[in-house]
């Protein structure tokens, strides 16, 4: 069992909080298979998720290049937690932020996002490929606005490399060099991008980096067929994670990943409840997915294998939809969920 330690420095405001998050030992997964699971608790940075690393990486890059100066306008397009982040960092720091996001994103995120000081701009939700996508209308609108910078997260490479400076080697450390496997879901690919890059450069590449997928994204096809793309099909519960394509992120280390796990909803709504129930983590689906991804992995590499994920964030921002009775019902999975665990469903 690691030691526990608290940090007991000050920290230079918002930005000077973000990262150094705890790894926690996940003790009912790890007792059924005989490994040691761990979960980076990325909720308890300031903003709530893991994209703050991203946001304040990609912020610190415009300013250090001269893109981003004073008074200047970030624009982003986010399915929500980019955002928030981004949101803080500039608050932190003077900046405005303007976000497009898709119609569909829970309706938590996008009053925090308005609270937050937000320029928010919900449009449809179309495929990527669409010029009316939510990236691309950001990416629009800061070519058209002086003192704008778009952030591009889903293909600035300052992503991946915020996780690379910071999480990857949070997680070396914490583990006392001891971990053996790490896996995580994608979006922009900056979290699996950075965090696989730095564990594989330790320890002579022994470390495995796997890819946990949820339904409707192609990357579980594209890993496991030998880089095939398919048609992107289907949909999930999950925000923020599953790809229709290889972003820039994800691009500077898909070929060295060793294998990649397709996780259904089901199995992440479960996930949610079990971990509320036997950990008191109240955490949402992707964070859910996640560990799944690294239960199940514990199970194919066998015991005595230390494997690490990311608990993305808290399910405060979803709780509207994942603790409903009628919406559960709604997306058929409320058989997903054990009887004995329906009694945290107690929204209508």
């Amino acid at each position: 069992m690691l030691s526990r330690s608290f940090t007991s420095h000050s920290v230079n405001g918002f930005t000077g909080a973000v990262g150094n998050t705890p790894l926690i030992f996940l003790k009912a997964l790890s007792e059924k298979t005989g490994s040691k699971i761990y979960g980076k608790a990325e909720f308890q940075n300031p903003g709530g998720s893991v994209k703050d690393r991203a946001a304040l990486g990609i912020i610190e890059a415009a300013e250090a290049d001269g893109r981003l100066k004073p008074g200047g306008t970030i624009v982003e397009g986010t399915a929500g937690n980019t955002g928030i982040g981004l949101a803080h960092v500039c608050r932190a720091k003077g900046y405005r932020c303007v976000i497009y996001m898709p119609d569909t994103q829970s309706q938590e995120k996008i009053d925090l996002l308005r609270m937050l000081g937000a320029d928010v701009r919900p449009v449809p939700a179309v495929p990527y490929e669409d010029p009316r996508n939510y990236n691309h209308q950001a990416r629009d609108y800061a070519r058209e606005t002086q003192g704008a910078v778009w952030t591009d997260q889903f293909d600035n490479t300052s992503n991946a490399d915020a996780h690379y400076r910071t999480t990857g080697p949070e997680i070396w450390k914490q583990t006392q060099g001891e971990v053996d496997a790490f896996v995580a879901s994608t979006g922009t690919g900056g979290t699996l991008a950075g965090v696989g890059r730095y564990l594989k450069e330790q320890n002579g590449g022994k470390v495995q980096v796997w890819l946990a997928d949820p339904p409707g994204s192609v990357l579980h096809s594209y890993v496991t067929s030998g880089g095939q793309l398919k048609e992107r099909s289907g949909s999930s519960i999950t925000e923020g994670i599953g790809q229709g394509r290889i972003t820039n992120n994800l691009g500077t280390f898909v070929d060295k990943l060793d294998g990649a796990l397709h996780i259904s909803d089901e199995k992440s709504i479960r996930m949610v409840y079990e971990l509320l129930d036997t950990e008191g983590l109240y955490v949402g689906a992707s964070s859910a997915l996640n560990v799944v991804a690294a239960y199940e992995l514990a199970q194919q590499l066998g015991p005595g294998k230390t494997i690490t994920t990311i608990i993305c964030d808290g399910a405060y921002r979803y709780q509207s939809r994942l603790f409903s009775r009628k919406w559960l019902q709604s997306k058929g999975l409320t058989d997903a969920i054990p009887e004995h665990l329906k009694k945290y469903a107690v929204l209508d």
